[in-house]
């Protein structure tokens, strides 16, 4: 790793986090090692590693769940997004938490067996034809496998040597494993284990994820279908009434055939940036001023309004776009300026007609 960048960055932020995390985490653990027993059927005894493997295991797909809902959470309600601002640390000891689930089962199907763990595991079963019984260890190695890509990826360091979007791309692969985490479990557990709770739990999970996404994604189409009261001549944009952008704070405005654009104001001033962040590609619309740079409400990276760059010693660049004001209205030059690109933001009083 280059000398650039350091393990972890703590903060109080993220040491309050990571915290909150670890107490949660053992919590749940020992609530549920203690109170499982009462629930198990009294004709199959819960072995106690078999037991610490549910409470890991069931624990993990919580995990899971709530990092993929903490997102779109963030795009319908902004009090969020303190649970953003540090995901990929949930993200790294829900890996944790699930290898160690792994560990325990491994540990208990396989400690007699004379054959390696890892090939009775692979070639114990076979049964690719019946939807009942059929080898569901596959999915949990799958899911294991690209959580375990993440946490090793998760760093900055690869996401600026695979570049964001590459990086992006690559992190996308969370729903993959969450989908591989779902049919591990129905074609495992709950084909075995007549407990609704866990049906329950898995069935609520996997609705929470696909509706908040869904919800959020019909607000983020929404917002895309237009803003703004058309065009004005030379192919210049009418994006907003310049009364109507708060102090601090911006408006996207979607833009034909490309990135939406966050136009932010700083007392009299006006100013447009891309709205896309150049770390994890954030939007920095929902975000706000912060000592008179654009600040991103994901990571908290930070831009200045004017030129679009990242205040020393930081290096990264978003596109500037150009703005005038005519009766009022704000209007947008919908073509990006090279990042980095020096515009001087225009002068529009909020009182001015």
């Amino acid at each position: 790793m280059s000398v650039k960048y350091t393990p972890v960055g703590w903060n109080r932020n993220k040491l309050v986090y990571d915290l909150v995390l670890i107490v949660a985490v053992g919590l749940y653990i020992y609530v549920f090692v203690r109170l499982a027993p009462r629930f198990a059927d009294l004709t199959r005894p819960l072995d106690g590693a078999m037991l610490r493997a549910e409470a890991f295991g069931t624990c993990a797909f919580l995990m899971l769940t709530l990092i993929l809902c903490i997102g779109p959470l963030a795009r319908l309600d902004r009090r969020f997004l303190p649970l953003l601002y540090n995901r990929r640390h949930f993200g790294v000891m829900t890996c944790a938490i699930a290898f160690v689930h792994a560990s325990h089962v491994l540990g208990w199907y396989f400690s007699l067996s004379p054959t390696d763990p890892y090939v009775a595991l692979l070639g114990a079963n076979t049964s690719f034809g019946r939807v009942a019984g059929f080898p569901f260890e596959l999915f949990g190695i799958a899911a294991l496998a690209i959580l375990l890509v993440l946490a090793v990826t998760s760093h900055d360091f690869w996401l600026a040597f695979l570049t964001p979007p590459v990086w992006k791309a690559v992190h996308m692969l969370v729903y993959a494993a969450y989908a591989a985490v779902v049919l591990h479990v129905a074609l495992g557990a709950l084909q075995s284990d007549a407990n609704p709770a866990l049906t329950a739990v898995v069935t609520a999970g996997t609705v929470a994820v696909c509706g908040f996404h869904l919800a959020a994604g019909l607000r983020e189409r929404a917002a895309d279908l237009g803003p703004a009261g058309g065009v004005g001549e030379d192919c210049w944009l009418v994006a907003a009434r310049a009364a109507d952008i708060s102090d601090g704070r911006a408006v996207v405005v979607p833009v034909p055939g490309g990135e939406r654009v966050a136009i932010f104001r700083d007392g009299a001033r006006l100013g447009a940036v891309s709205n896309v962040c150049a770390h994890q590609n954030g939007p920095l619309g929902e975000g706000r001023l912060i000592d008179g740079c654009v600040t991103c409400p994901w990571h908290g990276f930070q831009y200045r309004l004017a030129d679009g760059c990242a205040p020393p010693p930081y290096t990264e660049k978003i596109a500037t776009y150009r703005l005038k004001l005519e009766a009022g209205l704000v209007l947008l030059d919908p073509r990006p300026n090279r990042p980095g690109t020096r515009v001087d933001p225009i002068h529009a009083p909020r009182d001015r007609a």
